[in-house]
């Protein structure tokens, strides 16, 4: 049978591969729990013996063994903690990576209906509490035993004080579970809230300066209070239903060990038990709240667990946008990456496309072959139609009718990882991220290429000009520091950078001037030699270079031809270009 690859079988293993850490825990940790156990049948015993009826020696010997069972559990509690922290840790830090590496996987889809923040929440405190259970198992199976050392203990002082203690030790365990239920379910819906305002607090950042050129500022700030509102709502019933839950288990476990302690008096009234035997039972009713209220706790963690994981699996298991091909094209060399990628550029693959009577939304029968190496233009009268053809073309989805293909392969059939690696379509509203000018370029660079010929390219050395350091300046999150065609340039000169065998752009220059849009259509046309480039737009500078342009109206290609012939003979061109 093959491994479990869902979203549960990946937490699953993600938890249970720190199963070493968690059985050295648990060991150290139940030591502790024995030691805690043992002091006062210790103090019990140096009552009898030493104290009852003085005697020196056997007071100084019971006080090393007493001193050496104190640096037992205390040596025990430190590193079996530790373990424990470390087993937890370790397990959400594979759970991060893995959410993240679910997020950017090739096929897409993780990111579907959930905000950045919302992804960003899963990726962190869900995947933390998730991570914490394997601390809350350390400390849970320390406490069984602990339990269970002092009913043994127990017994042999008194068998009806034993036997108390382990018929009411169980009970008391299941009522702590019964008693988790509401809070799982108040804590999946805490996180969720959690996960909704945070997504909405990093919309209203991103979009900030358009909210104040719109003036509406009051608007953003009302709809973030009421989200907010809504998620300090919901954590304030989860709250409630912890100290609830906690609130109960401390009042039964009280109610028990004041049962213990009553049970425990009329036996030493009775004479069934010694002074010395007394004080041990007394000790252990103490001690046992302990264990007891660390099983309570590790329901508690448990719950949220639980809740954690379930967002996490929806996560992980999300359908991708796009199924796997197998097929994988020769990739360059250049766009290899990573210790194994090789230092000399190889032979990059042709990059013919061919579109055969694509149809897919507005789309309706394209029929187009971009030859390799070819500089082609299209030009789109509808945005609909033009946003849907760089979906297709990326494939972020798949065409209702008719296909696409890479040097005659179809795309389904390649793999996502390998189609991108030779394959770039560079949307109009790509992201920056926060770094410097110089890491924003090189992201998806080939190791070791030089990233000036597309920074020339695309007129980055002007906007290096105005940051403090030039390239090694910081943009800000999401190139928040720079202008609109700031950074617009600098994320084309980041596609130009990345050296696909077919590039294709989408209205790279609507933000710049014109001058500085007749300077990036040479660029790109220099930067570009012998590779395949598709320029999506309709700007007459970077038509004006193409080798010919293609126009799709009404869903159909209508026309195709020399810019300047275009310009000439058809209206409609003319319209969508020059007005």
């Amino acid at each position: 049978m093959g491994a479990d690859t869902s979203g549960r079988g990946v937490i699953r293993r993600a938890v249970a591969g720190q199963r070493r850490d968690v059985v050295v825990g648990s060991l150290l940790g139940a030591a502790h729990q024995t030691g805690e156990a043992l002091v006062p049948v210790l103090i019990g015993l140096i009552v009898d013996r030493a104290v009852v009826r003085p005697d020196g020696g056997a007071l100084a010997l019971w006080l090393v063994v007493l001193a050496v069972v104190y640096a037992m559990l205390s040596y025990g509690f430190r590193f079996g903690a530790r373990a424990g922290e470390r087993a937890a840790e370790q397990a959400a830090h594979r759970l991060r990576l893995d959410v993240v590496r679910r997020v950017l996987a090739p096929h897409g889809g993780a990111e579907a209906g959930r905000p950045p923040g919302a992804l960003v929440n899963v990726a962190t405190e869900d995947a933390r509490r998730v991570g914490a259970l394997n601390m809350a198992l350390t400390l849970g199976i320390a406490a069984v035993v602990g339990v269970v050392a002092g009913a043994v203990l127990l017994l042999r002082a008194s068998v009806p004080l034993g036997l108390l203690v382990l018929v009411g030790a169980p009970v008391l365990m299941a009522l702590g579970h019964y008693l988790a239920r509401p809070l799982e379910h108040r804590s999946e819906a805490e996180q969720e809230r959690a996960a909704h305002a945070s997504g909405v607090a990093a919309d209203l950042v991103a979009g900030v300066r358009v909210l104040k050129g719109l003036q509406a500022e009051r608007a953003a700030v009302a709809r973030y209070r009421a989200t907010s509102q809504a998620s300090r709502e919901a954590n304030v019933r989860a709250a409630r239903a912890a100290a609830l839950q906690t609130g109960l288990m401390l009042t039964l476990t009280g109610a028990f060990i004041a049962l213990v302690a009553l049970v425990g008096g009329r036996l030493v009234l009775s004479g069934s038990i010694g002074l010395g035997a007394l004080v041990s039972a007394v000790g252990l009713a103490l001690f046992l709240p302990g264990p007891i209220a660390v099983l309570a706790w590790v329901g508690a963690e448990l719950a949220k667990a639980r809740a954690s994981a379930a967002r996490i699996a929806d996560v992980l298991a999300a359908p991708g946008e796009t199924t796997g091909g197998t097929v994988e094209p020769d990739t360059p060399a250049s766009a290899a990456t990573g210790p194994d990628a090789p230092t000399t550029a190889a032979t990059p693959t042709p990059g013919e496309l061919r579109l055969h009577r694509l149809g897919h939304g507005g789309l309706d029968g394209i029929d187009l072959t971009v030859r390799a190496g070819e500089h082609l233009g299209i030009v789109v009268t509808d945005t609909a139609d033009a946003a849907t053809l760089l979906r297709c073309l990326a494939r972020r989805c798949d065409p209702d009718r008719g296909r696409i293909e890479l040097d005659g392969t179809p795309l389904t059939e390649l793999a996502p990882a390998a189609l991108r690696s030779t394959l770039l379509v560079a949307e109009h509203d790509a992201q920056l991220f926060d770094g410097t000018l110089l890491d924003n370029v090189t992201a998806a660079a080939p190791a070791e290429a030089d990233p000036r010929p597309a920074m020339d390219a695309a007129a980055v050395d002007e906007v290096a000009a105005t940051l403090p350091g030039g390239t090694a300046g910081r943009i800000g999150e999401r190139g928040s520091s720079l202008s609109g065609g700031q950074r617009q340039r600098v994320a084309l000169a980041r596609a130009l950078a990345a050296d696909r065998s077919v590039l294709v752009v989408h209205d790279p220059t609507t933000a710049v001037d014109a001058a500085t849009e007749a300077r990036i259509a040479t660029g790109i046309r220099r930067a570009r030699t012998g590779r395949t480039t598709v320029l999506v737009t309709s700007s007459p500078a970077l038509l004006a270079a193409t080798d010919r342009v293609v126009l799709i109206d009404g869903g159909t290609v209508a026309a195709e031809a020399p810019h300047e012939d275009l310009v000439r003979d058809h209206p409609v061109y003319r319209s969508a270009v020059l007005t």
